[in-house]
């Protein structure tokens, strides 16, 4: 009995270990959005972290505009970011998880 518990821990923290891993790899992870007319570019990390943007200067002239296409362009990034980071540390912790029964 101990001894599965002690495989099941085990287990449990090389599962922790491997979606630490697996945050630390999505940081190098670079998706790039842009806008449907290519007017403004975001680069981001499957972790949501905003690296880059590119504004085209007829943005520049327009603040409502550029509001507009830097909520739409953002939102779009970190729905790419955030499917792309929970698909894959979800297939990590499925992995890593012993069967316990009932769970």
């Amino acid at each position: 009995m101990f001894g599965d518990m002690m495989g099941m821990m085990n287990k449990l923290k090389e599962a922790q270990k491997k979606v630490e891993e697996t945050k630390e790899r999505l940081h190098s992870v670079l998706l790039d959005e842009a806008s449907n007319d290519e007017k403004l570019k975001v680069t981001i990390t499957a972790n949501r972290t905003i690296k880059s943007i590119e504004i085209d200067d007829q943005l520049l002239s327009d603040k409502e505009m550029l509001e507009d296409y830097l909520i739409l362009t953002l939102n779009k990034a970190i729905e790419r970011a955030t499917a792309i980071n929970d698909t894959e540390l979800a297939a990590v912790a499925k992995e890593g998880m012993p069967n316990i029964p009932g769970l």
